[in-house]
């Protein structure tokens, strides 16, 4: 990506240095789930043993990552509503050269986001408000409750937020062999696009739309959130290509990848060694691939109305 040297949001907001606080008392999956299973575990070993303890402690969080828990906004967004987040305290950030410059590449592609959509919102009669992005290590408050590393990056629509831990990025080149600064890119623009859909209403409507839905009805609607998401990053993509001309060769073929190795499928075969298809909650890896290159290709929203879509 030709990235540098380009404008720089004002919307990042670093955390890095600042503690989270405590884990309890705030709403959301990372606290209340986290938090729980560490009083639980004495009367667990009691009742079951050591055994019997860690098979349950192992089930649950597996529950929690295959319910949601695991690479939060960008495999699925954290509750709709939730307690407020509680301040913190910030601290000096130590930092490498290599991160020093990772964060000013965040930067860049907030901004570069922020133009694309304020263009295409300004096309309808409508004003984009920016999204402000948090860097945080470990973990993190939100509107949405406690976030940690391991659950990746998030949107939190109760604050308007977009969460980052730095390390993910690592993740995604080592543990899902996809590397590339566009591939990084595709991340936050997944994560600017749950903020589209929030904007736009629909994020609610999903909502509002899953209660009294069977688990299974919910993650069909869930998947088609997420690949919208997808899409909506493609657009991005798109017009940060035809407009700014941002992209490099081969940066496409980053984004696809990137798309392709965050599948639920994939995610479950290599965690658990089998697929479980009404368990999906933010699409195939097919999926994820085709909708984030329609976004790619048409650069329009009417393209990426998933839940008007036939088929996926």
């Amino acid at each position: 990506m030709r990235w540098k040297g380009r404008r720089r949001s004002s919307n990042i907001e670093d955390r890095r240095g600042a503690s989270p606080g405590r884990f309890g008392g705030l709403g959301g999956m990372g606290a209340g789930r986290g938090g729980g299973l560490v009083r639980l575990l004495p009367v667990l070993f009691r009742v079951l043993g050591f055994k019997g303890t860690l098979v349950a402690a192992l089930a649950l969080v597996a529950f929690m990552y295959f319910s949601g828990g695991g690479f939060g906004g960008l495999l699925g967004g954290l509750a709709e509503t939730a307690g407020p987040a509680q301040p913190v305290p910030s601290g000096e950030v130590e930092q490498s050269a290599q991160e020093k410059e990772l964060v000013e590449f965040v930067s860049v592609v907030l901004a570069d986001t922020e133009d694309t959509w304020h263009q295409l919102f300004a096309s309808r009669g409508e004003h984009y408000r920016e999204p402000r992005l948090v860097l945080y290590r470990g973990a993190v408050n939100s509107a949405c409750g406690m976030g940690q590393a391991a659950m990746g990056p998030f949107y939190c629509p109760g604050d308007q937020k977009v969460y980052l831990d730095l390390s993910f990025f690592e993740d995604l080149q080592r543990r899902h062999d996809a590397p590339g600064d566009f591939a990084q890119a595709y991340v936050i623009a997944h994560e600017v696009g749950h903020h589209v859909q929030t904007l736009l209403g629909i994020s609610s409507k999903v909502h509002q739309a899953k209660r009294g839905l069977s688990e299974a009805e919910a993650n069909r609607l869930s998947v088609k959130q997420e690949l919208q998401a997808d899409c909506f990053a493609g657009i991005w993509g798109h017009h940060a290509d035809r407009s700014r001309r941002l992209l490099d060769q081969g940066d496409i073929e980053e984004g696809l990848t990137a798309a392709s190795a965050i599948g639920d499928d994939r995610l479950q075969k290599q965690a658990r060694g089998y697929v479980v298809p009404e368990s999906f909650t933010h699409g195939s890896s097919a999926q994820r691939a085709r909708w984030f290159e329609t976004g790619l290709t048409q650069g329009r929203l009417s393209a990426c109305d998933t839940f008007a879509a036939k088929g996926l």
